[in-house]
Formats: structure tokens, sequence, C-alpha cells
């Protein structure tokens, strides 16, 4: 059997590679990285960028001098060509998201916008039917503020706030809610509703439209990678069990 690591008393083979990493769970991020290594292959960069992406990952692991670098090398045990595909990687890996998703992302976020969209609100929740109705009727009658009435009577994490939630992402909230507070206007205190154990009172304070701005670009063009990946992964034949590995090599 072939040697390929020697950690104190211990020789590690070849064929005992694949059972430790999936002892660890690090074969799925190894599949993970080697889907990437392949879709990003045929992409090409200019001297500039080669200069400027080498430039930017001495910077992010603090590589001041040729000493730390040639240590960084050896601690990770990386060869100067392994080194150079290695500062390239996050350039090749952003140019191929934008060249496969960067037309698509227009669509995308207006598929996506109603989960996108943000909402400010007030909530007050308890498992009493009656309180509810009870605490209603006195913030329609403006007896209390929807605030005090949230911290003395709501009986959730909200109350220190005085019942007042987010910004939060539609999607982040139970359906329920979405659509309440989609259906209502600014100011509205909404009756009593039940959702899942709690009798909810919600009073939308406002509605933040999401905007395809560069964050948000960003974050769709990584989910729509993401995706892809997950597809890619699905495609590929079920990863290898010790087993597996111990009835090829008897």
């Amino acid at each position: 059997m072939t040697e390929v690591l020697q950690i104190g008393n211990r020789t590690i083979n070849a064929s005992e590679l694949i059972p430790l990493l999936a002892s660890y769970q690090m074969l799925p991020q190894l599949l993970r990285e080697l889907i990437i290594d392949e879709a990003i292959a045929p992409i090409e960069c200019t001297p500039e960028e080669v200069a400027y992406a080498q430039k930017q990952f001495y910077t992010e692991k603090q590589l001041t001098q040729e000493a730390d670098i040639q240590a960084w090398m050896a601690y990770h045990g990386l060869s100067a060509s392994q080194l150079e595909t290695l500062t390239l990687r996050k350039l090749k890996l952003e140019k191929f998201k934008q060249a496969t998703w960067g037309n698509k992302l227009e669509s995308y976020f207006f598929q996506s916008k109603a989960k996108l969209d943000k909402v400010i609100y007030s909530l007050l929740r308890t498992q009493d039917i009656g309180i509810a109705q009870e605490l209603y009727f006195r913030i329609q009658a403006k007896e209390q503020s929807f605030a005090d009435v949230a911290r003395e009577y709501s009986q959730g994490p909200e109350a220190q706030t005085g019942g007042l939630v987010g910004p939060i992402e539609l999607n982040s909230l139970h359906p329920a809610m979405v659509q309440l507070l989609s259906s209502s206007q600014p100011n509205q205190v909404l009756p009593p509703t039940r959702i899942a154990e709690w009798f909810v009172i919600l009073r939308l304070e406002k509605f933040i439209p999401a905007q395809l701005d560069e964050p948000m670009k960003v974050r769709l063009m990584n989910e729509l990678f993401e995706t892809w990946l997950q597809e890619q992964r699905k495609q590929i034949a079920p990863l290898p069990t010790e087993s597996d590995i111990n009835q090829v090599a008897s």
C-alpha cells in the first residue's frame, strides 16, 4: 500500500484516506470543491486580474513577507503551483457565477420578491383567547398603547421591545402572518387570530420593498449557485462507504 502521510507514529496509507475523510464528515466538502474545480477550469483571467487576486489573497491571509508565504505554504502542504491555483480560485468562481447567472438575476429577483420584501410590525401573543380579545378592544379604544400592552401581556420575546419586530423578511414568518400583514395597511390593528398555539394581535408598522441592489445581487447569485451545486451533487453516484472500499481492495 502507498504511504501518503506520516503523523507522529502513524502512517496513513492511500486506501485509508476515503474512510478517514468519511469519518470526519469531510467527503461532502471534498465533493463540493471538486465540482467547483471542474466548473471553473475553463475560466480565464487577465494578467491584471491574476495580480489583483494574488494581492487580495495575501492581504486576507495577512501574508506580508515572502517568508510568511513560504511558511503558510508549508503549513498547508502546498506547492507553488497549487498556491497560484488557490489564489485564483475565488476570482474564477465569481466569474463563473457571473457568466452563468448574471443575466438571470433580474427575473429571479422578481420571482422571489414577495419573499424578500421586509416588514416592521407590532406583535402581541397569548394562549388565552379571552385575554387576547380584551387586549384588542383596549388597544382599539386607545385605553393603552400597543407597546404598553405588549410589554405587560405578550408571552414572547417581543414583550421586551414593546411588541416591535423587524425589519424582517416575509419568508421568515409564519405563512398565516405573511397573509395578514400583506393584506393590511400600516397602523391597522388586526383582531386576534389563531396561529399555531397562539392568539396573536398584529399591526403593520412599515412595509419595505426589496431592491435589486448590489448586496441583493450577491445574495441571489449565491442562491442560484448553491441550487446548481445541489443539482450537480444529485447527478453523482453515492459516495463510497468503507465497506465498498474494502471490497475493492480485497
